[in-house]
Formats: structure tokens, C-alpha cells, sequence
């Protein structure tokens, strides 16, 4: 599956997280309900889920990565809700907490705890029909020797966006982008009549959900 988060489009002044390894905290979980993947040529249907994580870390040059009003940059991570043995979900979840879940964490695990936690991921940069993308390649634990120094203060307020029981203030804080993804899934037309409405919907996180810590 496409694991990317963009970073700029034709004609689009967003400034992209630059490539490398960076100090990053999960501040937003956005259920996308069950959206179109195609690859190869092979259709499927999927349950999608979208992380969303600010950067706090500098670029090659040790300016920090920061926006224009100086707030941290972010990038974002789509995952197939699944904890399947080959999926990416569960290798990077399980990389980032440093152990392997056991069979019992496997039989349910709530995304909320990962909000709020501390990551190093490593971005990377590609090209796609004249347009580049940062995407996630990896995620993993923060060094000992980073935690010892002191970790920053997050900027961003942890919100978790479920369609089920969806916060439209948050809802309408998204792009017009995202909005439109999550109006076209099942979820969110069945409960709401089509892509076009404006109101709340669809499918949460029930699959996953436990008692478990992060």
C-alpha cells in the first residue's frame, strides 16, 4: 500500500519537513474511514487511519524546522488499520516502542496512547508526476542521550478524530483535501448521504481498541 504524506502540489507554497531524522511528537489521529488503494492493479478496500506529527529538530543547515508564524512543521503517516503480521502499522508501532507485541497486545490495541508520544522518524523525499512528497520511512524509539537533554513542549493539542463520533470543529480545521477523503468513505456517506455533506460520520477505531498501553 501507499504509505505517504505530501508535502507540496503544483503550485503549492507548503514547505516540506526536510529529509532526515528528526525529534517528532504524535499529536493527531485521523480516522479515514475505508478508502480505494490500488497498486499493481489490484483494487482493494481498506480502513485507513492518518498520524500526524510536529517536528521539533533543525535541518541541515541547523535552522529550526519551523513554519513562517514559527509554529514546529508537521507530517503525516496513512496506515491500514490492521495489526497483521506483514503490516506496516504493527512493524512501525512496534518499532517506535521498542519490543514486539505480545499475543495478547495483538488481540486489541487503543490508538489513543500513542497521542502525545515522542518519536525519531526518518523522512524521506520522492517524486511523483512533477510533485514531491516527505513521507515517514521509519519510526522509532528516542535515544537516551536526546531524553537526558530534556524533551521540548509540545505545540499542538492531542486530538483524536473518530467519524463515529466526529468533532466537527476539528473536522473543519482540516484541508480541503482531507475533508474531501473522509466525505467519500462508506462510513461517513452511509450515515450522511454522499461525499457532499458537512456533517459528522462513520467508522471509529473499535478494532483495536483495549486497555493496553502504548
Amino acid at each position: 500500500m501507499s504509505l505517504v504524506a505530501k508535502s507540496t502540489e503544483g503550485g503549492s507554497s507548503f514547505i516540506p519537513v526536510p529529509t532526515g531524522m528528526h525529534l517528532a511528537r504524535c499529536y493527531r489521529i485521523i480516522d479515514l474511514g475505508t478508502q480505494k488503494s490500488e497498486y499493481m492493479g489490484v483494487v482493494k478496500h481498506l480502513h485507513k487511519v492518518m498520524f500526524q506529527f510536529e517536528v521539533h529538530s533543525e535541518d541541515a543547515q541547523g535552522n529550526p524546522t519551523v513554519t513562517s508564524k514559527g509554529d514546529p512543521m508537521t507530517v503525516s503517516k496513512n496506515f491500514t488499520v490492521s495489526l497483521a503480521e506483514k503490516s506496516t502499522l504493527r512493524k512501525d508501532l512496534q518499532t517506535w516502542r521498542g519490543k514486539d507485541f505480545s499475543s495478547d497486545e495483538l488481540k486489541g490495541f487503543e490508538l489513543k496512547n500513542v497521542l502525545g508520544q515522542w518519536a525519531m522518524i526518518s523522512v524521506v523525499e520522492s517524486q511523483n508526476n512533477g510533485n514531491t512528497y516527505t513521507n515517514i520511512a521509519s519510526i522509532n524509539p528516542v535515544p537516551t542521550s536526546i531524553k537526558k537533554n530534556g524533551i521540548p513542549e509540545g505545540k499542538n493539542d492531542l486530538k483524536l478524530f473518530s467519524i463515529d463520533d466526529a468533532d466537527m470543529t476539528l473536522f473543519e480545521s482540516f484541508s480541503d483535501n482531507l475533508k474531501n477523503k473522509i466525505r467519500q468513505s462508506p462510513e461517513w456517506e452511509n450515515l450522511h448521504g454522499g461525499p457532499d455533506t458537512g456533517s459528522s460520520a462513520g467508522a471509529a477505531f473499535d478494532d483495536l481498541e483495549s486497555d493496553l498501553p502504548f
